[in-house]
């Protein structure tokens, strides 16, 4: 008597603890491999610190995230409860990508899509040493509208900041197209014969470019 449905409902019970705002994508950018605070905000950059930090302590409590103190820094680290909940995150991705229509130009973030395509560099395949890629937007606010990618053969990283190193690539680039040869929707070869992409340097890096990135998680999800 007086037991609340969520008490004997598993889905229920579940929706409690992930229904919360934020709490899906925190989950998706630990998968995706971020870490450390940072840059768990540099993957959810609209939302707040203090929303980010709570929401840790909540998934931490629940048993889905450890925290590795590591002097001053602290990992997060998805538990096995944790990891087992990816082929719901990569369903949801999949319905979204499939149903949801599509981004509108609110929804167009510089930042976002570099910061996703950054950690899909293919590795395996970059130039030996450091090759520097300098993303422009020229239709996008000042604020946002340079970006350089730093890659050699074991890392790849983002900066808003130019980091002094001499530019291999120029990627210049309307923002919508670039998103859409992102997901899936456009080639790269469109995009570069329409003129919505241009690459300036050398000629072997021009046509390299493209195989840097695998795939788009959700890229090949069918559309109606």
């Amino acid at each position: 008597m007086g037991a609340s449905y969520g008490q004997f409902c598993p889905v229920a019970k579940a929706m409690e603890l992930l229904d919360e705002r934020w709490t899906m994508l925190v989950i998706r950018e630990l998968m995706a491999g971020s870490r450390r605070f940072n840059d768990l905000r540099r993957g959810l950059p609209r939302m707040s610190p203090s929303l980010l930090s709570r929401r840790l302590q909540q998934l931490t409590a629940a048993g889905l995230v450890e925290r590795h103190p590591f002097g001053v820094e602290v990992e997060y680290e998805l538990t096995p409860a944790g990891k087992e909940l990816q082929p719901i995150v990569m369903a949801l991705g999949a319905w979204g990508a499939r149903w949801v229509p599509e981004l509108g130009d609110r929804d167009l973030d510089p930042k976002l899509l570099l910061w996703d395509m950054h950690r899909t560099v293919d590795h395996g395949v970059v130039p030996r040493g450091r090759t520097v890629l300098r993303f422009s937007f020229p239709a996008a606010p000042r604020p946002v509208r340079d970006w350089w990618l730093v890659i050699t053969p074991d890392e790849a990283d983002l900066c808003d900041i130019d980091p002094g190193h001499e530019v291999d690539v120029l990627v210049t680039a309307e923002l919508r197209c670039l998103t859409d040869v992102w997901r899936g929707e456009r080639s790269w070869s469109s995009a570069l014969r329409s003129g919505e992409i241009a690459f300036q340097g050398p000629e072997d890096l021009r046509r390299a470019v493209p195989g840097w990135f695998k795939p788009f998680a959700f890229a090949a999800v069918p559309r109606p």
